[in-house]
């Protein structure tokens, strides 16, 4: 039986599966890239490759001369994720960008988010360009996916987990919002935003105050934006409660 495994191509990537929770079963890197990395080496089976070579495996050539075969993705259960103490999620509707989910998971995993969610359909799921744009943030934070974004939204929500959709129209700000308990933020397509169904499955919305011309942000600055405004309030409470 052939065990099922994704490509992970880019030096900070890979390095992060190596350290992450999936195991790597095949390395290729080139001589220059090993000169510079000395961790390659430490990998008892790494294959010293042309970079040709490894641009026709991966199928680009942005992969830094590092290329991994590893174990397949394992998604978390985002019901899990939801019943964690005071959860913090990035819940994203329909971003379609793998640049754009990369980024929100470096930003979520950076801020200490509790995961990330998306839906099955029409929207980016964990690849090779994902863990990329992620630099290797994926291999560390839990993404969730779910059949349908707005019916688990109303699932999880009530109790200590509220739930606010980002769009420039909102009535608060990220400022006056209450961002201190258990959170899912709900980000939008860009163009598109928060579709009217997920919306309206969510408590409230929350907007970002710009001060130049453009309308809005790009998802991955607005979910980066948020996350960490709110793990700053959270900081606050636990040192300040």
């Amino acid at each position: 039986m052939t065990q099922s495994r994704d490509q992970v191509y880019g030096r900070r990537p890979v390095r992060e599966a190596l350290r992450g929770r999936r195991r790597v079963l095949e390395l290729w890197a080139t001589e220059r890239a090993v000169a510079s990395e000395p961790w390659l080496s430490e990998y008892a089976r790494l294959q010293v490759k042309q970079d040709r070579e490894i641009s026709d495996e991966a199928g680009t050539r942005d992969h830094q001369g590092v290329l991994a075969w590893c174990e397949a993705y394992r998604y978390a259960d985002a019901y899990e994720l939801a019943a964690a103490a005071r959860p913090l999620l990035a819940c994203l509707d329909q971003v379609t960008d793998p640049r754009n989910l990369g980024a929100v998971i470096r930003s979520a995993e950076g801020a200490g988010a509790t995961g990330v969610v998306v839906p099955a359909h029409g929207a980016a799921m964990v690849t090779a360009a994902v863990c990329r744009a992620s630099a290797g943030a994926v291999e560390h934070l839990p993404v969730a996916v779910v059949p349908n974004l707005a019916r688990y939204l109303n699932d999880i929500k009530g109790g200590d987990l509220w739930i606010y959709a980002a769009a420039v129209d909102a009535d608060q700000n990220l400022w006056q919002a209450d961002l201190e308990g258990g959170l899912a933020l709900v980000f939008g397509a860009e163009g598109k935003g928060v579709r009217p169904l997920v919306r309206r499955a969510c408590d409230g919305a929350i907007s970002i105050p710009l001060a130049g011309m453009v309308e809005s942000l790009n998802v991955s600055v607005a979910a980066s934006l948020l996350l960490y405004e709110a793990a700053r309030r959270r900081t606050e409470s636990a040192v300040g409660g």
